[in-house]
C-alpha cells in the first residue's frame, strides 16, 4: 500500500480507531508520515490492539490515544482543542444490523451514529477542520435501523455544509469489507472450522465486497480531492457477488465441497436481498481518483435539520416511539420493519 502524500506532516484524528475500518485507517495514515496521529475509541482493548499494531510498524509516528466516547461533547472538545487537527476521519459507529433492530439499541445507534457525528462535525466546522465520514451502502434506501441512522448522519453533514460555506465535509460510501468484525467471512471461517453447516440467509442475497485495505486506501485518496464544502463519494466496488457463491468458494478452498453443507436460515431483521450504492436522485460522476465517484445530488437537506435536532432530544430522553417516528419522517425511503 502506497503512502498518502496528502497526510504527510498533518495532524490527523481517527475516531473509532480500534474498529475494522478505523484500525486500517490508522495503519495507512501512520505509514504516510503525519505530524501527529490521535486515536479515539471507547474500547480499551481495541485501542490497545491498534496501538500495538502501530508500534510494531517501527515508524517514527507521534501517536496519542484517548479512551473517549464520541457522544461526550466535552471530551471531544478537549481532544480538538489540545491537538488542533487538520483532518478528521470519522469511522466510529454502531454498525451491526441485527443488533440494532430493537428499540433500545436503535436509540443508542441514534446517539452514536447521529449525535456522535454531529459533535464531530460541529467541532470541525467551528475550527475549519476537514472531516471525512465513513458511510455505508446500507444508508441508501435503508431497510435497517443501522442504515437509517447512517442516512440521518449523511443528511446532517450535507445540511451542515450547506449552512456553513467554510465547512469542508466529505463522506465515503461503500459496501461490505471482507474480514471486518461481525462480517460474513469470519463467520463462515468459524463454521467451516467446526465442520459446518455454513449458514446462508437466502440463495439470492448479494453484496458488494471489497478488501479493507482497498476500501481504506480509496477513502484516504478521496479525502485529497478538491473540497467544495460537501462531497459524497462512492467507491466503485465492481459487481455484487452472491453470498452463497462466496460460501461455496470458501468451503472449496478449505475442504471437499461434499463434506460441509450449506443451510439457508432466512433473512435476519433489517437485511435486504440487494444493496444500492446511490439514490435515484444522485448522479455518479468520475473523479480524478480511479474507482472513486462523486454523487452529485439534487437533494436539499436543510428542511430536515430541525427534525434531526428533535430526533437527538428524543434519543437522549430514551423516547423510543418518538425516535422511530422521526427517523421515518427524516428518511421516508426506509423500507424495513423495526420502526413500525
Amino acid at each position: 500500500m502506497t503512502d498518502h502524500e496528502s497526510i504527510r506532516g498533518r495532524v490527523v484524528i481517527v475516531t473509532g480507531a480500534g474498529g475494522s475500518i478505523g484500525s486500517e485507517l490508522v495503519k495507512q495514515i501512520a505509514r504516510s508520515g503525519p505530524h501527529e496521529l490521535i486515536l479515539i475509541d471507547q474500547s480499551e482493548l481495541a485501542l490497545y490492539d491498534v496501538n500495538c499494531a502501530v508500534e510494531e510498524m517501527q515508524g517514527d509516528v507521534n501517536v496519542v490515544s484517548y479512551l473517549m466516547d464520541i457522544r461526550d461533547q466535552d471530551a471531544m472538545r478537549f481532544a480538538f482543542a489540545k491537538h488542533k487537527p487538520d483532518i478528521v476521519f470519522h469511522a466510529a459507529a454502531l454498525k451491526h444490523v441485527p443488533m440494532l433492530e430493537n428499540d433500545f439499541n436503535l436509540t443508542e445507534a441514534v446517539r452514536t451514529n447521529v449525535l456522535g457525528t454531529k459533535i464531530v462535525a460541529d467541532l470541525c466546522s467551528a475550527s475549519g477542520i476537514a472531516m471525512v465520514m465513513i458511510s455505508t451502502d446500507k444508508a441508501v434506501n435503508p431497510s435497517s435501523g443501522m442504515g437509517l441512522t447512517k442516512r440521518v448522519a449523511e443528511i446532517y453533514l450535507h445540511g451542515k455544509a450547506q449552512r456553513h460555506p467554510d465547512t469542508k465535509i466529505g463522506l465515503v460510501r461503500f459496501g461490505n469489507v471482507i474480514g471486518s468484525s461481525g462480517s460474513v467471512v469470519p463467520l463462515f471461517q468459524r463454521q467451516i472450522a467446526y465442520g459446518g453447516p455454513v449458514t446462508v440467509t437466502h440463495p439470492g442475497m448479494t453484496r458488494y465486497m471489497m478488501t479493507i485495505k482497498e476500501a481504506v486506501n480509496l477513502t484516504i485518496n478521496a479525502s485529497s480531492l478538491p473540497a467544495d464544502r460537501f462531497g459524497c463519494y462512492v467507491l466503485d466496488m465492481g459487481e455484487p457477488i452472491r453470498i452463497v457463491d462466496l460460501a461455496k468458494q470458501m468451503i472449496f478452498e478449505e475442504r471437499s465441497q461434499n463434506e460441509i453443507e450449506i443451510e439457508f436460515v432466512g433473512m435476519r431483521p433489517g437485511e435486504k436481498l440487494v444493496e444500492d450504492l446511490n439514490y435515484a436522485w444522485e448522479e455518479l460522476e468520475p473523479t480524478s481518483v480511479p474507482l472513486v465517484c462523486k454523487a452529485v445530488t439534487t437533494f436539499d437537506p436543510r428542511p430536515k435539520l430541525h427534525l434531526v435536532e428533535e430526533l437527538l432530544m428524543a434519543a437522549n430522553r430514551r423516547d423510543h416511539c418518538h425516535v422511530k417516528r422521526l427517523l421515518v419522517e427524516i428518511v421516508p425511503e426506509y423500507t424495513g420493519e423495526v420502526v413500525y
